[in-house]
């Protein structure tokens, strides 16, 4: 490898699968290398390039695309003058809450003179209510242009559409990143979240002729000898692998087999590297591209996720603490001697997913209950010391099912997990105990903790997707939830919000602490499966609850003075029984509904 600078150059792509091959050892003859190693990299150079060539191209048509509808737009206006209205609303709209919005999170102007508290509580008072009616109005627009515009000719679909195409065609890591993608609501388009939404269920499959190969590679023998049955059609296909239905040859038991797809292990890494150079180079090309912290996301992750043996050790472990946990959650039981590095046998669970409205009437389940059962076990890995974080938990990995009345869940899917030190974890808690409580001074804090101290009130809005008047709202009242009259119009605020703040989201997700960034993920998924249940409980306060708990426990274990055990238990009391008392508010609000 020191002497790749003196390689003979067979090609970008080639040194790329040269330099990212999963071979132990290529020899070198005279800084050269020898003819049938460059022959045994011929195909997956070729196919490598292929890659790059079209996310390159891709790239370059959505550049294309949008350059062209800002001249169509300037030089051939269309001729639907209601939409044309509704267009151009939306655009003055847009302004108005992107000043509105700027004046309420400005210091007050030298010209303004206040006189009192009255008088500044009167115009900050004016000023929110200026954000309101501004969001309402967007909101309004949006709607009106929706039922107007022909989507097959939105830009920003089109554009979507090609990167659904793009991720496809590709497949493996380019689905992940797609998927990734799908999870960042209120930041890119809502065009390219309905597009690329539908990765997580239209994922490539393999041929039963390569999963039969990968597991004959694997464990030595074909599937039929194997199993005393081997269905052919996979029940369930990701970007990495898909899962087939077996039965045990002694007990008959049914078994899930999860099988890598075939090359994939083999490419991944040129892929990873390819959407890197890319993205890095972006980064060099243009001064506002900030998404770096997606790719030095991906790159280290990916291996273990394609590493089964280490998804069974993450299953088992998640299963210790979540037994230790008390919820009413599952993990499928490991079958080790039928385990590879691309196949992964486990105990069969039955489940729907999590976000399957239909199913979940049809099992008499309350969306109220699955909310706050899901919400609660990744609050319980999150919080729990030591515990390892699931950190993919989009709804093909989140199952459901009815036991005794009430809803189980069953987690699947356990490649992408998170480890995280302690002391971290404490600071994440410190900052989700204050959101729950609206403590102003302990979010900014706790913000501070994090590396994000400017834009304290920007990253909280992005945790809990509200806008952050309404924790300070809720700083006045003393309530866990706020009145929320328009979701609509808070969906319009976030959004005003993050498109003027787009540049400060990215660069706190480039400054955040490494270990948060896959939290943030997990609260993406978590957010995206809440929000398509309607929102049926307040996950804020549950997520707050198991915070408030990790740090009483860490004060207990770690803190030798018994007056500042006191103090912790005192301050732990008084957030157990407002959490209680909010509780039975919003249990007797839903019965006398």
């Amino acid at each position: 490898v020191g002497k790749l600078h003196t390689i003979t150059p067979v090609s970008l792509a080639g040194i790329i699968a040269y330099n990212f091959s999963q071979k132990d050892n290529i020899a070198l003859t005279d800084g050269t290398l020898k003819f049938d190693e460059v022959g045994s990299l011929v195909v997956p150079t070729l196919e490598a390039s292929l890659r790059v060539l079209r996310l390159i191209s891709t790239i370059s048509a959505i550049v294309v695309d949008y350059k062209w509808a800002g001249i169509s737009k300037e030089f051939f206006p269309e001729e639907d003058t209601e939409k044309i209205f509704w267009q151009n609303t939306r655009e003055t709209r847009e302004k108005k809450l992107e000043e509105a919005q700027i004046a309420y999170t400005s210091p007050t102007p030298d010209e303004v003179v206040i006189e009192s508290d009255k008088t500044r509580k009167e115009y900050v008072q004016g000023l929110k209510s200026e954000v309101h009616y501004a969001a309402e109005s967007l909101a309004e627009a949006e709607t009106k242009l929706n039922s107007l515009e022909d989507e097959t000719n939105s830009t920003h679909r089109k554009a979507a559409k090609r990167l659904l195409e793009l991720c496809h065609k590709n497949g493996g890591v380019y689905i992940k990143v797609g998927q990734h993608l799908a999870n960042l609501d209120y930041i890119i388009p809502p065009e390219y979240i309905k597009v690329l939404s539908s990765l997580f269920d239209c994922a490539p499959t393999s041929s039963y002729k390569d999963v039969c190969q990968v597991i004959k590679e694997d464990l030595g023998k074909y599937p039929d000898e194997l199993f005393d049955s081997f269905e052919e059609e996979p029940i369930a296909s990701a970007s990495l692998a898909q899962v087939h239905v077996a039965y045990e040859k002694k007990t008959g038991k049914k078994l899930a087999i999860k099988c890598q797809h075939r090359g994939l292990r083999e490419t991944s890494s040129g892929d990873v590297f390819a959407l890197i150079t890319v993205v890095k180079g972006m980064e060099r090309l243009f001064e506002n591209f900030a998404f770096g912290w997606l790719a030095d996301e991906i790159a280290p992750h990916l291996p273990k996720e394609l590493d089964f043996l280490n998804e069974g050790k993450n299953a088992e472990l998640a299963a210790k603490f979540i037994e230790e946990s008390g919820l009413n959650c599952i993990v499928p039981r490991i079958i080790w001697d039928q385990c590879s590095s691309r196949v992964l046998c486990m105990e069969f669970e039955e489940g729907f997913k999590a976000t399957d409205i239909d199913a979940i009437k049809k099992a008499g389940l309350k969306k109220r209950d699955v909310a706050t059962l899901i919400s609660s076990v990744f609050s319980a890995q999150v919080f729990t010391p030591d515990s390892p974080i699931h950190v993919d938990p989009h709804p093909a990995n989140v199952l459901i099912r009815e036991v005794n009345g009430m809803p189980q869940m069953v987690l699947v899917d356990h490649g992408l997990y998170k480890n995280v030190d302690n002391s971290f974890r404490m600071c994440y808690a410190r900052l989700w105990r204050s959101l729950m409580l609206a403590d102003l001074d302990g979010i900014k804090t706790a913000c501070a903790s994090l590396g994000v101290e400017k834009m304290y009130t920007l990253l909280a809005a992005m945790l809990t997707s509200r806008p952050y008047d309404e924790i300070m709202e809720r700083a006045k009242t003393g309530s866990l939830s706020a009145n929320i009259k328009d979701s609509k119009s808070d969906k319009a605020m976030i959004a005003g919000y993050a498109r003027y703040f787009l540049l400060d989201i990215l660069n706190i997700l480039d400054s955040l602490p490494r270990q948060m960034l896959l939290l943030l993920k997990m609260n993406d998924c978590l957010r995206h499966i809440d929000h398509s249940l309607g929102s049926p409980t307040n996950t804020l306060v549950i997520t707050g609850k198991y915070a408030a708990r990790a740090l009483y426990l860490d004060t207990l274990l770690s803190s030798t003075s018994w007056l500042e055990r006191m103090c912790a238990w005192m301050y732990y009391m008084r957030v157990v029984m407002k959490v209680s008392a909010h509780d039975l508010v919003m249990w007797w609000s839903e019965k006398s509904n």
